[in-house]
């Protein structure tokens, strides 16, 4: 990696390299303080579409992260993005939360359930048989399958939840039609993250905690990558895989004297 250009753009992923179940991990404040004294450019990214950027803000900000709301990019912004380059001014059946459903209306998209140009799924907590089985036959009468993110499971104090990939696999099941994927690992949201802050691949960096979404998407992206192991991938699964991080951590605190 000698050869690689200095870093001047930043994006982290959220979950388990910021915050670990609604605590922040230790040198992510100093991190993001960094950041924004830096001026470099930098986005928090998230698989979750449940919450807006407003929302996210909101929540960094109560465990003492000062996240801009325009530094916050997530799932269901990017999945917006990809729509309305796809198809401006289109209409959608969404089955998701406020982050989703906001990020189509800010693009001008209507949601109706009558003969959409898309079924779009994201992630929810109040999945129901109902609009599940509506999703089934708008995709059967020719509405195209569109999902935020492929994440099966999802973290939670009690246990893993069943997240988007999972209720995407049964609707892919009824339907024998599968969706694209607008989020990580999809390197289309590290491209769009790039895009909305202007920044550069070549001179970029990812740090995520999971190597098969956070260090593929970042690698497939053109990024340097950093693996933090205060996450979902141990130290022991990294060579599992056909591919490496640039570099790989204990924690976001190794990195705030690399900014």
């Amino acid at each position: 990696m000698a050869d690689r250009k200095p870093i001047e753009s930043w994006l982290t992923d959220m979950d388990g390299v910021l915050i670990h179940e609604g605590v922040p991990i230790p040198g992510a404040d100093a991190f993001i303080k960094k950041l924004r004294d830096s001026g470099k450019p930098f986005l928090v990214l998230t698989n979750n579409s449940i919450y807006t950027p407003r929302d996210l803000h909101a929540r960094l900000n109560r465990m003492g992260l000062e996240v801009p709301i325009e530094n916050i990019w997530t799932s269901a912004l990017a999945t917006a993005q990809f729509l309305d380059d796809q198809r401006p001014g289109g209409s959608a059946y969404v089955i998701g939360e406020a982050g989703l459903t906001t990020a189509l209306h800010d693009i001008g998209y209507i949601l109706t359930d009558h003969d959409p140009d898309y079924v779009v799924l994201g992630e929810t907590r109040t999945y129901s048989f109902e609009s599940m089985t509506k999703a089934v036959r708008l995709i059967n009468a020719g509405a195209r399958f569109i999902c935020t993110n492929p994440d099966e499971t999802g973290p939670s104090t009690e246990g893993p939840l069943p997240a988007t990939g999972a209720v995407a696999a049964l609707i892919t099941k009824a339907t024998g039609k599968q969706p694209y994927f607008a989020g990580k690992p999809n390197p289309l949201m590290m491209r769009t993250g790039l895009n909305a802050i202007g920044a550069h691949s070549e001179t970029s960096a990812m740090i995520g905690d999971r190597m098969d979404t956070d260090v593929l998407a970042g690698m497939e992206a053109g990024m340097q990558t950093f693996l933090v192991l205060t996450g979902l991938t141990r130290p022991e699964q990294v060579e599992n895989f056909p591919y490496r991080p640039s570099k790989v951590v204990d924690s976001i605190a190794d990195l705030v004297d690399r900014i």
